[in-house]
């Protein structure tokens, strides 16, 4: 899982949707496929396309404020910098600037 936790979310079937979400994040395509045979076996087609539909909404919202130079909430950049620092993104060459 990223980050840290239990999974316990509060919902219903919430750790298996967070193992979806950290498969689809990864780069692990037997993870992947093995997760999603077992939302569809537990949940269902239906709702792998919502996780699915879900995951990439997430994904498009992130690029396309990236891609419009939206700045970040002044109250947010504190923390953003201390985990862009940890991770090491800003070594990368189109690595974000905070």
């Amino acid at each position: 899982m990223i980050g840290t936790g239990d999974g316990n979310v509060g919902v219903v079937h919430g750790t298996l949707l967070l193992a979806f979400a950290d498969a689809v994040a990864g780069d692990d395509d037997e993870a992947l496929d093995n997760v999603r045979g077992e939302l569809i076996a537990v949940l269902g087609e239906a709702a792998l396309v919502d996780a699915a539909g879900t995951a990439a909404s997430f994904n498009s919202v992130v690029r396309v404020a990236d891609a419009t130079g939206i700045p970040i909430d002044e109250f947010k950049a504190d923390p953003a910098r201390e985990i862009l620092e940890e991770l090491g993104i800003e070594d990368f060459s189109s690595g974000p600037t905070v």
